[in-house]
């Protein structure tokens, strides 16, 4: 069996790779293709090295570009490999214009999609990650969603065939790396923080970067934050506040570190021994309360609801004083403050990827691992 990874951010490649250690596992060499949607040294070729995964054999360097530019320059140069290499089935993880491309790409050539971390909704369909879940999971053969939810969203829209709920891969991922995170990283001593001393964030969303409004609440936000923040700052961002004129009112934050993206291992540790985190991203979402770290999520809206049904995880969008007033609760509150903490984790056991593997390893060895086998014909 020949699979093919597609990817091209760094939440595609630490999701994926627990499913490429199975594979490697079973004595299967997957095939791995990186879009380069985001791809630079410290948001993709760190992650690479420190998860010891296999080295990558297409480099599409696609680069950025409008929505349309991007998913279609994938779409191109993805076919591209596809019908060179042959891949039995492609694996595409999440919602990115990569898994966007790499799912059309792969199904017009009558090669089978599995989609890792299907049936997730926001239902916000001015949200591209929307509109490109929605599709992939469309156009896919296989569908490992996460959840029970995950799959009631699917069975809504008529999919019911091929369906496998198998626990999120961030589990593994987390699990596997978080020790090792704890060992090898000095992320802590070299910014000078305390463990349950900061808050960490993140923010890169579209939309809450792509308009003046939004960034100038994300920045008041920044500016009313009651302890020590650390923000891993993704370029997208850094370039909407510099377009803005927004970046010097960050820049002199005085509690506010700001820093280039992190390694994997680093960020991880950060994100353990936060005391609270505040993030626009769905996967770190997911890793806040698997961390057992409270969550305090920049958006109205989530495609990871269970998280917020178990009690990790708070919607507080871009309104300050909802922001604040949550993060000063959490500080003066402990017995909140140890319910968001304890929530339980809804994503499952760790063993999401040794799961994805073995269903598509039978699958293909039964023959039925094909464009059409089921709900196509």
């Amino acid at each position: 069996m020949k699979p093919a990874f597609v990817f091209g951010t760094r939440p595609e490649i630490i999701k994926l790779a627990p499913v490429i250690r199975a594979f490697l596992d079973r004595g299967v060499k997957p095939l791995l293709i990186h879009t380069g949607q985001h791809y630079d040294y410290e948001m993709s070729a760190v992650f690479l090295k420190e998860l010891e995964l296999p080295p990558i054999d297409h480099h599409l360097e696609v680069g950025s570009g409008t929505q349309a530019e991007q998913t279609g320059t994938a779409m191109i140069k993805i076919e591209r490999v596809l019908m060179e290499e042959k891949p039995d089935v492609t694996l595409v993880q999440g919602d990115t214009n990569t898994v966007l491309a790499g799912a059309l790409a792969s199904v017009k050539l009558k090669i089978p999609v599995a989609h890792v971390e299907a049936g997730l909704r926001s239902f916000d369909r001015t949200m591209p990650e929307e509109i490109n879940r929605v599709l992939a999971d469309h156009a896919s053969e296989v569908l490992f969603p996460p959840t029970e939810e995950a799959k009631r969203n699917l069975e809504r829209e008529g999919i019911t065939e091929n369906v496998y709920v198998t626990g999120n891969t961030v589990v593994d991922a987390v699990l596997q790396n978080a020790e090792v995170a704890e060992e090898k990283s000095d992320v802590l001593e070299h910014f000078g923080l305390e463990s349950k001393g900061y808050v960490l964030i993140t923010a890169h969303r579209a939309e809450n970067t792509d308009s003046r409004e939004n960034l100038e609440k994300l920045v008041e936000i920044l500016e009313s934050l009651p302890m020590r923040v650390i923000y891993p700052m993704h370029p997208r961002t850094r370039n909407r506040l510099k377009k803005f004129g927004l970046l010097e009112r960050v820049e002199n934050i005085e509690n506010l570190i700001v820093t280039k993206p992190l390694g994997y291992l680093d960020f991880l540790k950060l994100e353990r021994n936060a005391f609270a985190i505040m993030t626009d991203s769905g996967g770190i979402q997911e890793e806040a309360i698997i961390l057992s770290v409270p969550c305090l999520t920049l958006r109205y809206n989530t495609e990871r609801p269970e998280t917020v049904e178990a009690g990790g995880n708070a919607l507080v969008g871009l309104e300050k004083e909802r922001a604040i007033g949550y993060l000063k609760r959490l500080m003066e509150d402990q017995e909140f403050y140890e319910r968001m903490k304890s929530a339980p984790n809804p994503f499952g056991d760790g063993k999401a990827g040794k799961r994805i593997a073995e269903i598509l390893l039978e699958l293909y060895e039964a023959g039925k691992l094909k464009v059409g086998s089921s709900r196509f014909i």
